[in-house]
C-alpha cells in the first residue's frame, strides 16, 4: 500500500469506526467507489492501522489460543479476556464461566466425568447452568473432607455439578491427606472408597483446577497443611498442586512421603487421560499452568490472556526439553 492510499485508508477508517458511517457514505466523501472503501477497510485491518478488540467477559482471545495450543500440543484450549477485570476473584470467576462454557459445548458429552475440588471448582459448579448436559456420572477424584470451620466444598462440588445434569454424585468424604500411609491405605480397602476410587480412575474426562503453592492454598485453609509446610514444599521445588499433590516444573510429587498420604487420582492417571481439561487462572499460577502444559497433564487448558502470555514467553527451548523428558 503506498503512501497516498495508506492515508486514504487511515481517513476511510475514522470515518467507518469512529463516526459510524456507512461505505456508500465514505465512498461520496472520499470521491472513491464503496468498492474502493471496503478494500480500504480491509488493507487497513491487514496493516494493523485498525485494531479490533471484543471486550465483553466472554469473549475469547483466539490468536492466543492458537498459539498456546500450537506450542504444548494442546487438543483444545480457551483463553478468557481479563480486559475490565478489578480482581483476582473476578478473573477467576471470568475463567471459571469460560470452563462451564466450555463443559456445556462438549461433544460427545462425557457421561463419566471426575471433578477434584477448590474455590475455582466451585465456581464452575456455580457457573454451569441447569441442563448442561443429561444423565452424567460425576465423580469426586481426590479427598477433601474439610478440616476447619471453611467447610466441605469439595462434595459440595461434585453434587451441584451432577444435579444441574440430572445425573449422579459419587464423593469421597473422607480427608485430602491422612497422617499415616498405613491409614490411607486402609481406608482406600474400604469397599464404598475403593468403588468410588475405580470409578475415579475409569472416569471418561477429568476437569480440575491447580492450586497455587504458598499460604493462600486451599490446603493450607483447609487445615491439611500449615504455611511452615508449604513453604518447605516450595523449597524442594513446588509450584504448584493439582487433585491434592504438590508438583514440581517437572510435573511431578515433589515429596513422596507426603504424596502416599494423599487421597485420590494419582498424577500417572492424570496424565494418561484421553480428556484432562485443567482451569487455571491468575498470576500466582502462572507456574503450575507451565507445568501442566509442558508435562502433558492436561490436554485441554482453560485459562486467561495473562497467563497465555506466560506460557508464550517461556523459551521455545523449555517446551523441547521437556517433550524429550517426556518420551
Amino acid at each position: 500500500m503506498n503512501s497516498s492510499d495508506e492515508l486514504l485508508a487511515v481517513r476511510a477508517a475514522e470515518l467507518y469506526y469512529d463516526e459510524g458511517r456507512t461505505q456508500d457514505e465514505i465512498g461520496a466523501a472520499l470521491h472513491i467507489t464503496r468498492w474502493k472503501v471496503g478494500r480500504l477497510l480491509a488493507q487497513a485491518r491487514t496493516a494493523g492501522i485498525v485494531r479490533i478488540e471484543i471486550v465483553h467477559p466472554r469473549a475469547r482471545r483466539v490468536l492466543a489460543e492458537q498459539a498456546v495450543k500450537k506450542r504444548y500440543n494442546l487438543d483444545d484450549i480457551v483463553v478468557a479476556s481479563s480486559a475490565g477485570v478489578s480482581s483476582p476473584e473476578e478473573l477467576q470467576r471470568r475463567v471459571a464461566q469460560a470452563a462451564a462454557d466450555y463443559l456445556t459445548a462438549l461433544r460427545p458429552a462425557r457421561q463419566t466425568l471426575g471433578v477434584s475440588w477448590g474455590r475455582t471448582m466451585h465456581d464452575v459448579a456455580a457457573c454451569l447452568p441447569r441442563g448442561w448436559a443429561h444423565g452424567v456420572g460425576v465423580v469426586q477424584i481426590n479427598g477433601g473432607l474439610s478440616l476447619t470451620k471453611y467447610g466441605d466444598t469439595a462434595s459440595a462440588t461434585a453434587l451441584v455439578i451432577a444435579q444441574k445434569a440430572a445425573g449422579s454424585a459419587h464423593v469421597l468424604p473422607i480427608p485430602a491427606i491422612l497422617e499415616h500411609t498405613a491409614t490411607k491405605r486402609s481406608i482406600e480397602r474400604d469397599r464404598a472408597i475403593a468403588g468410588v476410587l475405580d470409578r475415579a480412575a475409569h472416569a471418561e474426562a477429568y476437569l480440575y483446577s491447580a492450586g497455587v503453592a504458598g499460604p493462600d492454598s486451599a490446603l493450607v485453609h483447609s487445615g491439611y497443611l500449615t504455611t511452615e509446610e508449604v513453604e518447605r514444599l516450595v523449597c524442594k521445588g513446588a509450584v504448584g498442586d493439582i487433585v491434592g499433590r504438590f508438583i514440581g516444573a517437572d510435573g511431578k510429587p515433589v515429596d513422596a512421603e507426603l504424596d502416599s498420604r494423599t487421597v485420590g487420582l494419582s498424577i500417572e492417571r492424570i496424565k494418561a487421560a484421553s480428556t484432562a481439561i485443567a482451569v487455571v487462572a491468575g498470576e500466582g499460577k502462572h507456574e503450575v499452568a507451565r507445568a501442566l502444559v509442558t508435562n502433558g497433564l492436561c490436554t485441554v487448558l482453560i485459562t486467561d490472556d495473562q497467563t497465555a502470555a506466560a506460557l508464550l514467553a517461556e523459551p521455545e527451548a523449555s517446551t523441547d526439553t521437556a517433550t524429550e523428558q517426556a518420551s
